[in-house]
């Protein structure tokens, strides 16, 4: 017979549990009127393979890619900076973004890095058919992607729900992983308090959470965010969030799993697999993931990691675009050491 788990809920700090009374996402009337600048934004037209863009300087290729997966193939689109023979890092995208959330990381590491960014599937311009959506088995065809296009050895940056991926990834593939720097996602310690989305996300089929991207972004940046991002920045992230199919694809990763349940895979398996070095990068001011979480985090709670290093950057939960530089520079030191 199944036994539920003894593991027990972190309490949260009092600065959290303030955050948690206040909520932690806005109210549609206090983003109203910040929403109605955006709603002149039209959607971009589809890539193709091959198409260039010009970012900070750095030229960005776009290609798509048939995977194995969901008992036929998976259509993946990735974006790629960099020289072919440089040393890869791979770029994984939370809730409500897409591989642009990196792209600043991306124009920086480009000079010495082969710099991958994939649209995870549902997401951006990724297949967005029904499948497999459990976390471990996204991830799995995920990598069997990696491997197709030469990503054989890579680091791995991630944030919010690609970390979930990429915590399978390092523990199934530990040998093909050089380094984990892990952002915004609960690790050892967690309470449900802070995971209203969870609930939120899981119904989106039926609530329309997912259903206007403008008011998705705008929602998740204002109630999120210590330094809100240009308005170009945003309406880009926006376009990227309005793909056809989006909306009813990524509820599927909610209903395949649940904060819970990916709380109890680290703590009962993951986090032992982990071998490589891994950085875990957190906003200093988050409010989905206190810092006080983060603070005493050692080898003692990853003991295979070779080395197991903090880093809080001076944002809220979105730091790869609310400090773009920090971001950056915290990822050349980490690579470099």
């Amino acid at each position: 017979m199944a036994a539920p788990s003894n593991l027990n809920y972190t309490a949260l700090p009092p600065r959290a549990e303030e955050v948690v009374k206040g909520q932690i996402f806005l109210s549609d009337g206090a983003i109203r009127e910040e929403l109605a600048r955006f709603r002149h934004i039209k959607p971009r037209t589809v890539n193709s393979e091959g198409d260039t863009e010009i970012i900070e300087g750095v030229t960005f290729t776009h290609h798509f890619v048939l995977g194995p997966g969901d008992g036929e193939v998976v259509e993946w689109h990735y974006v790629e900076a960099g020289p072919k023979d440089g040393e890869i890092v791979v770029f994984l995208h939370g809730i409500p973004d897409s591989w642009y959330q990196w792209h600043m990381q991306m124009s920086r590491l480009s000079k010495t890095y082969r710099c991958i960014a994939p649209d995870l599937k549902g997401y951006g311009q990724s297949t967005k058919s029904p499948g497999d959506y459990r976390h471990e088995g996204a991830a799995e065809q995920l990598f069997q992607m990696l491997l197709l296009i030469g990503a054989d050895r890579f680091n791995i940056v991630t944030h919010d729900r690609g970390t979930c991926q990429a915590d399978f990834i390092v523990a199934n593939h530990a040998d093909n992983v050089l380094r984990y720097a892990r952002g915004e996602q609960h690790l050892f310690h967690f309470n449900p308090l802070l995971a209203p989305q969870g609930e939120i996300f899981m119904n989106a089929a039926y609530n329309g959470a997912l259903d206007d991207p403008a008011r998705l972004i705008i929602w998740a940046h204002m109630s999120l965010d210590v330094h809100l991002m240009s308005d170009s920045k945003l309406e880009r992230c926006i376009q990227e969030f309005s793909y056809p199919g989006i909306a009813r694809a990524v509820p599927r990763y909610f209903n395949s799993s649940s904060f819970r349940a990916e709380w109890l895979q680290r703590r009962d398996r993951l986090l032992a697999a982990w071998k490589c070095p891994v950085l875990l990068l957190q906003g200093y001011h988050s409010k989905t993931q206190p810092r006080e979480f983060y603070q005493n985090i050692t080898k003692e709670h990853i003991p295979n990691a070779t080395s197991v290093q903090v880093k809080f950057l001076d944002g809220g939960h979105f730091w790869p675009l609310e400090c773009a530089a920090e971001t950056s520079d915290a990822l050349e030191q980490f690579f470099k050491n």
